[in-house]
């Protein structure tokens, strides 16, 4: 058992603790114990204000708070750790608690409010009910993707959790680097055809390739067939190093929608570690932040990657190594998130499920704004003050055959002072996801307009097409079975 005296004062913050929890059962026995907040705080050396943000779950303390707590409440630290809520009442506030802060209520743009004993067990009950079938009939409504999504939602999760570093993957890049006599600097395209030779695949590049794939890998005869034709905004390298990176990673065929998404992260990852390798990146960034110049155009074209990969492999390598929380997204013109990340704080957009893809991004976004600068050859720099606080983003507009799309790399306002374009002057207010913010239309407009317009919607292809239903998502088994026979080395 974990006591009161058996921590010191300068103890780091207690690990995996449920705050909504803890500072119901501190609420609990500072009551019982017929304690004011003032008095709880005089006690623990701390502003009554502190003390509610504990009890309301706003704050996690630290152990030697925790300690003082307990001593403080005549208790343990065991019993502030509890699990259970210490009272019916307590539960149901903590369930409604919760409730306000999911995507549910985010979604709808419902403004969290503050539980007080006015409230009924009733009306908590019934505030719950109603969220429990708002939440029902969102997943109801997008039942064919929700799969997908919901795996999106917890490997993000993962992502975060893990600061976007997966030391085993970075090991794997090294090990094939070393491999084939890598020596430091860019991967040359020659080097990443050794790599390919040295796990036994020789690359065939075909005018025939099928249109659901980038590549196809013959593991039967140990070819990799590419197509001839590269986009000329796409890294060459990189198709084939997602190729042969599924079979040095050992994948098997995908089981479920986490499994193909989860094996698509590590691919990207490893193709990442391995074209920007972790040392000399890491070596390469350190030497920017030094002088207080991160760029991801340096970054770019330091290693010859594209600046999807240089963005990507920054949050990889930010927070692990500089110590430096960042976010990422991808946007395409229409303003919906194709990719996104984050452990600094920023929130983004997301839908029932907790899924950022697929959502919209708010208007007054780096990722956004970016799209009207008249200068496209010039990183676009933006500061955007949010209800959350202030960052600073740097973002660039790349093609592809669907339409333009933003990357963008942002991070919070106390660590701009590390990169270039911290002195631009753009700067933007966002209260997403208030929907004043930028989705409803000035109320003189709407008066005027809305009973007598009509858009036509330009539908996306995809909207209600199924997936091919083959091993793997979006591709059809059928013509990648009659590509390999028909390329197969005959005898």
């Amino acid at each position: 058992m974990i006591t009161a005296e058996a921590l010191t004062p300068d103890d780091g913050p207690a690990e995996r603790v449920d705050a909504l929890t803890l500072g119901r059962r501190v609420r609990d026995l500072r009551v019982s114990r017929g304690m004011t907040l003032e008095q709880l705080g005089r006690a623990i050396d701390r502003a009554p204000s502190q003390v509610s943000m504990i009890e309301n779950g706003k704050r996690e303390p630290r152990l030697s708070m925790l300690r003082q707590l307990a001593l403080a409440l005549g208790t343990t630290i065991d019993d502030l750790l509890d699990e259970e809520a210490p009272n019916e009442r307590a539960a149901l506030e903590i369930a409604v608690e919760r409730a306000q802060r999911g995507p549910v209520f985010e979604a709808l743009g419902i403004h969290p409010f503050r539980i007080s004993k006015s409230y009924s067990d009733e009306t908590l009950r019934t505030i719950l009910s109603l969220h429990q079938e708002v939440e029902r009939l969102h997943k109801e409504r997008a039942a064919t993707p929700e799969e997908a999504r919901r795996a999106n939602a917890q490997l993000r999760a993962t992502m975060r959790a893990r600061d976007n570093h997966f030391p085993e993957l970075e090991a794997e890049a090294r090990k094939l680097l070393d491999a084939v006599g890598h020596r430091g600097g860019p991967v040359s395209q020659q080097l990443v055809g050794d790599m390919a030779l040295h796990l036994g695949f020789t690359l065939h590049y075909v005018p025939d390739l099928p249109h659901s794939t980038r590549s196809v890998t013959d593991k039967k005869n140990g070819r990799i067939y590419l197509p001839t034709q590269q986009s000329a905004s796409r890294d060459s390298r990189s198709p084939v190093v997602q190729a042969f990176a599924s079979h040095l990673l050992g994948h098997e065929e995908p089981a479920n929608y986490a499994d193909f998404l989860r094996q698509r992260i590590e691919t990207n990852y490893l193709t990442a570690a391995i074209l920007l390798p972790e040392a000399d990146a890491v070596r390469f960034l350190a030497e920017a932040k030094n002088f207080r110049r991160i760029s991801m155009e340096d970054l770019r074209d330091a290693f010859a990657v594209s600046y999807e990969t240089a963005a990507h492999r920054f949050t990889n390598l930010a927070t692990a190594h500089f110590g430096i929380p960042v976010h990422f997204t991808k946007v395409h013109e229409s303003g919906t998130i194709v990719k996104a990340y984050s452990n600094d704080g920023v929130r983004h957009p997301t839908d029932a499920l907790g899924a950022v893809e697929g959502t919209t991004v708010c208007r007054k976004w780096t990722a956004f704004t970016v799209f009207a600068a008249e200068d496209r050859f010039s990183p676009w720099y933006q500061y955007t003050d949010n209800p959350n606080g202030t960052y600073w983003c740097t973002s660039r507009v790349e093609k592809a055959k669907e339409g333009e799309y933003s990357i963008t790399v942002g991070v919070p306002f106390e660590h701009v002072k590390w990169f270039r374009g911290r002195d631009t002057r753009n700067r933007s207010q966002s209260t997403c996801p208030d929907e004043a913010c930028c989705r409803r239309p000035p109320t003189e407009l709407a008066e005027v307009w809305a009973r007598q317009s009509w858009p036509a919607a330009r539908t996306p292809t995809s909207l209600l097409a199924a997936l091919p239903t083959g091993t793997f998502p979006g591709v059809d088994d059928a013509e990648v079975y009659r590509f390999l026979d028909r390329h197969a080395p005959r005898e």
